[in-house]
């Protein structure tokens, strides 16, 4: 057992502290105005988030779970609808569908990049039409751990059936696929800011990116209780979804560092890579991509090694996490929904996967603290 101080799986703290003189400049400039909801730092934020990804509208939303219920809201998706989304991943993703009435479909991922697999997603889109009980609707790819999901693939796969697709970016925004940041690759993307996030606020936060100017317009609806013209026009049922002034000023200040930390997650990521690859399984990279490296995740042999080298690893002060314990469709909130599809890859994941600490202020020392005690648990 180390006498070493325990590593910080996370460190806002650290981050604030190199900030901390723009933060404040930001924060004080949203105590002198009062304009604590959809203050003129909400727009200057939806703006520089846009440019950031080459999207033509983002709107901010209150979470990254409400960003994805405004867009299937948008929609009209309800009753009678499928919607298709990985097995692994985290509830939100399926519980934005349960609430206008949908029906998730819960489809396996790949072995290697853990995201969505493209001909799984084709098998569980035939068996429903085979069923004839629900109508294929949309399809959420998630972009898991800060990865890009086969934004090619996806896409083709539901313009077949017209499908609407979503992104679930919530733990990847700053990752690119084809050169080009992720934002602009589904009919919408939603982002979240909860304060995990590569990019997080001091709270709960979210946003959706769109090139439609209709949906974006939408969005803005949904966001405001539905209204139209004015506050007191109501057009639709929408609800409260802003994103306040405070959380855009966080998030505007950490943007000045934002692509100086993506560059530190990767060097994270390489290092973990050179140092680990011989011993266990690191994660694999998708095609033509950059990573945002919001967890990086090893794979151990079973559920009894994983047990034994995370209880090692706690003794060492080296935090882990398990992203995640089940498949979504052994949830209990969600396993009477499931049609009983074996999803074999997503239930051999979850009894193997293992969250290592990585983030922009992880110093050298610590992060050879990480592998050593990686090497010597699994020795």
């Amino acid at each position: 057992m180390t006498t070493a101080p325990p590593i910080p799986f996370l460190d806002l703290k650290a981050q604030q502290a190199r900030i901390a003189a723009d933060l404040r400049r930001r924060l004080d400039a949203v105590l002198a105005h009062c304009q604590f909801v959809l203050g003129p730092e909400v727009a200057e934020l939806e703006t520089e988030l846009a440019k950031f990804c080459g999207a033509r509208h983002c709107v901010s939303i209150s979470s990254g779970t409400d960003a994805l219920q405004i867009a299937l809201m948008a929609e009209g998706i309800g009753a009678g609808d499928a919607v298709f989304l990985p097995a692994f991943t985290y509830t939100a993703t399926a519980e934005v569908v349960l609430v206008p009435g949908a029906t998730p479909i819960f489809v396996d991922v790949d072995p290697e990049t853990f995201q969505i697999d493209p001909s799984a997603l084709e098998r569980r889109i035939a068996e429903v039409k085979t069923a004839g009980k629900l109508r294929p609707r949309a399809v959420i790819g998630v972009d898991l751990f800060g990865q890009p999901a086969d934004w090619d693939a996806l896409n083709a796969i539901a313009a077949r059936d017209k499908m609407f697709t979503l992104d679930d970016c919530a733990q990847s925004f700053g990752a690119s696929l084809h050169g080009q940041y992720l934002g602009v690759q589904a009919h919408a993307t939603a982002l979240s800011f909860y304060p995990s996030k590569p990019l997080a606020a001091y709270g709960d936060g979210g946003a959706l990116f769109t090139q439609d100017d209709e949906r974006a317009a939408l969005y803005r609806s949904l966001r405001t209780h539905g209204e139209g013209g004015s506050r007191y026009e109501v057009l639709r049922t929408g609800m409260n979804g802003r994103l306040d002034t405070m959380q855009a000023a966080v998030l505007l200040s950490k943007l000045t560092v934002f692509a100086d930390e993506l560059v530190v997650r990767e060097q994270i990521a390489c290092y973990y890579d050179s140092r680990l690859g011989n011993a266990v399984k690191i994660p694999a990279r998708v095609p033509d991509s950059t990573s945002a490296w919001a967890i990086y995740a090893i794979l151990l042999d079973d559920a009894a090694t994983r047990d034994r080298v995370q209880a090692a690893l706690r003794a060492d002060g080296v935090p882990t996490a398990i992203y995640y314990p089940k498949p979504l469709h052994h949830q209990p909130a969600y396993r009477d929904l499931h049609d009983g599809a074996a999803l074999p890859v997503s239930e051999n994941l979850a009894t193997r996967i293992l969250a290592l600490p990585i983030h922009p202020d992880l110093p050298a020392d610590a992060r050879a603290r990480v592998c050593d005690a990686v090497l010597a648990a699994v020795a």
